[in-house]
């Protein structure tokens, strides 16, 4: 444990109260559950580990030519370890848990074979994947495309925040592919637009993180309509055991391949908290960290949409660059959020949870958050975003 948990970079002299407060605004949030005594820790070297070396190329591997080609033509040549160890399972239509950290290569490991069973069988079943957040399945579909370039294969994707009758538009023509959010998929279920009887094969990415955001009732619901589904694919970087019983209705006989623990841990992370006394200006605290060297790529979390579109606005006037995403945002305003920050064309991202999980995002120098997370596993998946690629990170957390 580190002692000097509130320390911080220090003050301006002189400096000016700006807005935002302290105080939260009038919507309610959830109350923190968190002990923040867990939230001050020294990141543990992480243990070296050789890295993965396949026995075979994708060259090698039982795909049909124009895919061979597809793949190589993105420059890849060999597989990743959740792609070598699932392939052969997949390709026979087997279900298949698979626990892989993000950036492992987890949507080539299910669109690969898919796509080979699909120019092989003339595209005579559809496949449904379903995501937690908008950002994850437009990424899904994106590789999908990518990798299907010529073949006369098509995909949809269906999420909120988007033009509902483009998406019944949309669904007149057919598509071997479809990816969506939930709350989408049964809108347009509801609508008779949409019938989950049609997939033969079910994909759940980050499903731990879909059955924990409040769809798991709408996943049920899907699942118990698709009564003509032979295959069922559960990819995750964690594994809930709570949700033990749900995955053993889910899938039959199923290949478990575990590239990483399952577990969520911030162990390879820096974390402190800096405690704002009362009265404080704690957006002052934020705009003085901002400033301090180092402070390149960072993610500020918030609890609330109102919250975090009042700290990006804030941030903005008093020069820091950065923009937001929440659920109220248009997809594409999120998306082209988030390439700016990728990019680096923007200094601070502020959000809500929903950039907290499935997305990979490079170089985050820093986590912050603003307000503390309802729960220890929300703020696990929230720091989680710095210290990636075996790098050690950096968090902070405010408390009042």
């Amino acid at each position: 444990m580190n002692n000097n948990s509130n320390t911080r970079p220090a003050r301006k002299a002189g400096s000016k109260n700006r807005k935002p407060s302290g105080k939260p605004p009038a919507n309610k949030r959830k109350q923190s559950t968190i002990d923040v005594n867990l939230l001050t820790q020294k990141a543990v070297p992480q243990p070296a580990t050789e890295p993965y070396v396949p026995v075979r190329s994708f060259n090698d591997m039982p795909l049909h030519k124009a895919l061979k080609a597809a793949i190589a033509q993105k420059g890849f040549t060999t597989p990743t370890e959740i792609q070598d160890k699932t392939m052969d399972h997949l390709l026979l239509g087997k279900d298949l848990l698979g626990i892989a950290q993000t950036g492992t290569g987890k949507t080539g490991a299910f669109l690969v074979p898919i796509i080979h069973r699909l120019l092989e069988a003339k595209g005579n079943f559809q496949v449904l994947v379903m995501a937690p957040t908008r950002e994850l399945a437009v990424q899904v579909e994106q590789e999908f495309k990518s990798l299907t370039t010529g073949m006369s294969l098509y995909s949809s994707c269906f999420i909120g925040g988007t033009n509902l009758n483009r998406d019944l538009q949309s669904l007149r023509r057919k598509s071997h592919l479809t990816v969506g959010t939930p709350g989408r998929l049964q809108d347009l279920a509801q609508r008779k637009a949409l019938r989950f009887s049609d997939f033969k094969i079910l994909v759940l990415d980050e499903f731990d993180r879909m059955l924990d955001m409040g769809f798991k009732r709408d996943v049920e619901r899907i699942i118990g309509a698709m009564h003509n589904r032979k295959q069922t694919l559960l990819f995750s970087a964690t594994l809930d055991k709570q949700q033990q019983s749900i995955i053993n209705n889910l899938l039959t006989n199923p290949l478990e391949i575990k590239v990483s623990s399952g577990e969520a841990t911030g162990s390879h992370i820096d974390q402190e908290i800096i405690k704002v006394a009362e009265g404080e200006n704690k957006f002052q605290v934020l705009t003085d960290l901002l400033q301090q060297p180092g402070f390149n790529k960072v993610l500020v979390f918030a609890e609330t949409k109102r919250w975090v579109s009042r700290v990006r606005k804030s941030l903005n006037k008093t020069g820091i660059l950065s923009d937001e995403i929440h659920g109220n945002k248009s997809q594409n305003y999120r998306q082209q959020a988030l390439k700016r920050f990728e990019n680096g064309n923007i200094q601070v991202l502020v959000a809500t949870d929903v950039a907290a999980r499935g997305l990979d995002i490079t170089d985050v120098t820093h986590v912050i958050n603003y307000q503390l997370p309802a729960s220890l596993d929300t703020y696990i998946h929230r720091i989680g975003r710095t210290g990636r690629a075996g790098k050690t990170g950096k968090a902070y957390t405010f408390v009042n």
